[in-house]
């Protein structure tokens, strides 16, 4: 009975409210929530609102349907969402898997000079996409470029072709000028990954005589596929709110003839005007809440499909 009555006067500790941690943390919610949470709430609030005779009206989804059913709207839109496509489809086949291959490169023990490569690599990122646009813009110029004289250098002067004036090529050429520049970012999360890998991990691989690049690709890809994975899900993400590199190098317009027009430059000219087109916020909100939904759907994907397989993988 004594021990039963000591256990009944045993009072539970309470642990005391740490209103400290949401005090430090208040300043933080309030800029986030007045630069990123309220813009967004208006612009999804503005798209299903229209100016009908001189007074903003609740249209509903009367100006999505204008967007996907309009010819003009919808020829505008779905073109800048092929662009926008292929944009990021050219980063993920070209900058993540190079950006993999050289963070395995850096990865060597017995590699020289890796802070310079790793230094060199990475610098594009930190410019201007200012100044990045306007030094490939003068490389890749037909008149005063250099582009020319280097490939006439190794024999190769009969491949050069204004390509970003071309159609057909500025796409491409303008995802392979935001390719060298933001390279580094990849290259830098896969290099971190890397050498986070346990070294008894490698030691027993090497043991079984696994080296080389059978070792990279039977032992540490698989430990670095959630950097690939968060890798992935930046790129989508950045490619979707892409803007400034491509206005920078090909204008507003995104020319020549609307070749490298994407959802940002469409949003651009929709909300704020340009030249002879009037600005219309509406419309704009509506292009811009479309644009979200994609980003969305595809983090979403991320979180809850990829993701979750590759924990499976993994453990």
């Amino acid at each position: 009975m004594s021990g039963t009555d000591n256990a009944a006067d045993i009072v539970p500790i309470k642990r005391p409210v740490r209103w400290h941690i949401f005090v430090f943390m208040l300043p933080a919610v309030i800029v986030y929530s007045a630069v990123m949470v309220l813009p967004l709430i208006e612009t999804l609030r503005l798209s299903l609102y229209n100016t009908v005779d001189g007074q903003p009206a609740f249209v509903g989804l009367a100006n999505f349907k204008v967007l996907f059913g309009d010819p003009r709207w919808a020829h505008d839109f779905w073109n800048a969402l092929v662009n926008n496509l292929m944009f990021f489809a050219i980063h993920m086949c070209v900058q993540n898997p190079i950006g993999i291959a050289l963070a395995a490169l850096l990865s060597v023990p017995k590699l020289r000079g890796v802070a310079f490569y790793r230094t060199a690599i990475f610098l594009p990122t930190l410019l201007s996409f200012v100044i990045v646009g306007f030094i490939w813009k003068l490389i890749l110029s037909p008149i005063w470029g250099v582009a020319p004289w280097m490939l006439d250098l190794i024999g190769l002067k009969f491949l050069f072709a204004p390509w970003l004036g071309k159609p057909g090529s500025a796409l491409i050429a303008v995802s392979l000028i935001s390719n060298w520049q933001y390279i580094g970012i990849p290259m830098m999360l896969i290099y971190a990954a890397l050498l986070s890998i346990p070294e008894e991990v490698i030691e027993a691989a090497e043991c079984d005589g696994i080296t080389g690049w059978a070792q990279f690709w039977k032992i540490k890809l698989p430990l670095i596929l959630p950097a690939i994975g968060i890798i992935s899900i930046l790129t989508f993400v950045g490619n979707f709110n892409a803007f400034d590199l491509i206005y920078t190098v090909q204008g507003a317009l995104a020319g020549p003839d609307m070749s490298t027009d994407i959802l940002g430059t469409l949003l651009y000219r929709t909300f704020f005007g340009f030249q002879l087109q009037l600005g219309d916020r509406s419309m704009g909100a509506t292009i811009a809440t479309v644009m979200f939904l994609i980003i969305l759907a595809g983090v979403s994907l991320y979180l809850f499909v990829i993701q979750r397989r590759m924990r499976r993988y993994q453990f």
